[in-house]
């Protein structure tokens, strides 16, 4: 009889049997160091700094100081792919929530905070991108010439984290027409940099407007509990059962990331234009396939074909919760000092331009558009769109520890909107690396863009269009 003797579980294979799980070992013991940090030192818990970010930079410092001693801990690329599937996981679990509001909305102001989205990512793109244009105008004679696309991560890197920033910073890496040469460092440290401006400018934000006396917060009452505190629902399936209740928000998920899996593989066998969309976007994919199964899952349900409600929103939040902690700490460790070296002047200049854009302009919308809660709206777009939905959220509950006012609930319900008004960015990001000119063109598209989002947002002031009801736009605490 044969005997299998290819491999076994020694040290003489640790490539195939324990590298995997050694690092993700080292990312869950350096999450947990981060916690304990952000516990024990008042600095970091007082700015809202995320355990994640920490954990991330300590694993980063560390590593650094191991090779100068010939011992390599962490494995970059292995950090860099689960970064990129890390954001699409974290994507597809919160895609398959229930969108189930805790507050009576407005449609106009669901549609005005997607088009805040939409209108602050083309804001960070036509800047960001005309920023490096100008940039490399001026370096493109020398020997350290700054491409001019790099300003074109920056909406990707604040506005949707460390995966993403990382998925296009490879792509143009690998794209000889845009001269750069970023290898996901550059990307991850823009998105870094944006978690610590979400924490620390949100804290900023926070004790400015109390000293003012502009804002108000809110005591949080014990015996509220909002829907996401729930792990169990009357028809939801029983933690009892023969198959783990956890286990099933995870197979619903799998499927969603097996099916956009399947349609990544299509799009990259029609042609190298789709192959260069298809897997840039898996976050996008995972999304539309979770919500394309929650879609099934309600149709089943409301033709008696599925009587128990198998999705659990508390769970589904969890495994986004673990998938985005993850990404921030893979991401951050990931980073590669001696690929950023020659582009510190634009990360400089991008982190610094950037963050003074968004903060006024999702500022002014706040004001315009979401009375009676400008200030919790204010926190939690600014901290999603520097950081992530976490940091926005975190900073929300600083003021308004129950989630009392709308804003969590058009948050949720907002994501469709906000994604078709994203798109546009999306689909260029292939076209505006093609050459510099299709930049420049690429950069004019944006700036119209913003202005047709900043004009509908703006609609009721620039054509002095009264409300029906002088208070249809101003929430009022119940």
């Amino acid at each position: 009889m044969d005997t299998v003797s290819s491999w076994d579980f020694t040290m003489a294979n640790y490539d195939a049997v324990w590298a995997f799980l050694v690092q993700l070992g080292l990312l869950l013991l350096f999450l947990m160091l981060g916690n304990i940090l952000r516990r024990k030192i008042p600095l970091f818990r007082n700015c809202l700094i995320p355990s994640a970010l920490l954990g991330g930079g300590v694993l980063l410092v560390v590593d650094i100081i191991c090779k100068q001693f010939g011992v390599i801990l962490v494995d970059n690329r292995l950090m860099q792919v689960i970064t990129y599937h890390c954001l699409a996981i974290g994507f597809a679990a919160m895609s398959l929530k229930t969108e189930k509001s805790a507050h009576k909305t407005s449609r106009a102001q669901v549609v005005e905070f997607g088009a805040l989205q939409g209108g602050t990512y083309m804001l960070q793109a036509f800047v960001g991108l005309g920023i490096t244009l100008i940039l490399f105008l001026l370096t493109r004679h020398g020997e350290d010439i700054i491409s001019y696309i790099c300003g074109l991560i920056l909406p990707l890197a604040y506005g949707q984290g460390p995966g993403n920033a990382l998925s296009w910073d490879i792509n143009f890496t690998n794209t000889p027409a845009t001269q750069f040469a970023g290898n996901g460092s550059f990307g991850l440290s823009l998105a870094s940099i944006g978690f610590v401006v979400a924490s620390v400018f949100g804290v900023l934000y926070i004790n400015i407007q109390k000293k003012r006396g502009n804002l108000y917060v809110r005591k949080s009452d014990p015996s509220s509990k909002t829907a996401t505190d729930s792990n169990s629902g009357a028809e939801e399936i029983p933690d009892n059962e023969s198959v783990d209740k956890f286990t099933m928000q995870v197979g619903f998920v799998s499927i969603a990331y097996a099916i956009s899996f399947g349609f990544m593989f299509l799009l990259g066998k029609l042609s190298a234009f789709t192959n260069s969309i298809a897997w840039g976007f898996n976050f996008l994919w995972a999304s539309l396939a979770a919500m394309l199964i929650r879609l099934v899952v309600k149709r089943l349900r409301k033709h008696k074909l599925m009587n128990r409600e198998y999705i659990n929103n508390y769970q589904m939040d969890r495994i986004s919760g673990f998938s985005f902690d993850l990404m921030i700490v893979a991401g951050v460790a990931a980073i590669q000092i001696n690929d950023i070296k020659r582009y510190l002047l634009p990360i400089i200049i991008l982190s610094l331009v950037g963050t003074a854009i968004t903060y006024v302009y999702i500022r002014l919308v706040a004001k315009e558009c979401f009375k009676g809660f400008e200030h919790e709206f204010f926190l939690m777009s600014f901290g999603t769109l520097t950081g992530t939905a976490s940091n926005g959220m975190i900073l929300t509950k600083e003021i308004d520890p129950d989630l009392r006012t709308p804003t969590s609930s058009l948050y949720i319900l907002s994501n469709f909107p906000a994604m078709v008004m994203i798109a546009p960015l999306l689909v260029l990001l292939t076209f505006a690396g093609g050459s510099f000119t299709n930049a420049i063109i690429a950069c004019a598209i944006f700036f119209v863009l913003w202005s047709v989002y900043t004009v509908y947002l703006f609609r009721r002031k620039i054509f002095k269009k009264r409300y029906k009801n002088k208070s249809e736009n101003v929430w009022k605490d119940e």
